[in-house]
């Protein structure tokens, strides 16, 4: 071997030392390794608490329309399903498009018999729900349940991460009340 040779593995192995040595971007690497499971813990964290706050929004929509009903509000002025849906729309001043509110409103003969659970929904072929809602605010004294059904639209989260509870992937929400209507005057 001549010197030219082993004086070339010599550079080599000094590049390759320094290379290994060099520590300027580890940090860089090590952002890289992390950044993508604690992104993925983020975006969990923001879709739950959206999901938790549009239902605690609905909540509180649903015991302020239940109000109108059992008020004789919505009886005294003959409000037609559009129209009380449209003041249970009126309510909400974020994050639901009116157009996916479903309103049911029911009379139940008695309180064991007030159907106060998530309504099983029904889609047609182009994914559209097609359930029939009822209502019927009653008249004084009568056990009325409002239910209020929204589609949250979830988006699904990295790691498998995902709040859907129906068939076409997003969350269906429900928030209802069950009251007796006040007495008339």
């Amino acid at each position: 071997m001549t010197g030219s040779g082993a004086a070339s593995r010599k550079r080599r192995r000094n590049r390759c030392a320094a290379f290994a040595g060099d520590n300027k971007g580890a940090t860089a690497v090590e952002f890289a390794l992390v950044a993508a499971p604690f992104l993925a813990l983020i975006i969990a964290l923001i879709q739950t608490f959206l999901v938790f706050f549009a239902q605690e929004l609905l909540e509180s929509v649903v015991h302020q329309s239940a109000r109108l009903v059992m008020t004789g509000q919505v009886q005294s002025a003959q409000m037609t399903q559009a129209a009380f849906k449209q003041k249970v729309c009126d309510q909400i001043v974020i994050f639901f498009n009116c157009t996916g509110i479903m309103v049911d409103v029911q009379v139940a003969n008695t309180w064991t018999t007030a159907d106060t659970s998530m309504p099983p929904l029904t889609f047609d072929s182009t994914g559209a729900v097609n359930n029939v809602w009822q209502f019927n605010p009653g008249t004084a004294g009568d056990i009325v349940v409002l239910r209020v059904t929204y589609i949250w639209p979830v988006v699904l989260g990295p790691l498998g991460f995902n709040l859907s509870n129906i068939s076409n992937g997003n969350r269906q929400i429900m928030a209802s009340a069950a009251f007796q209507n006040e007495p008339s005057s």
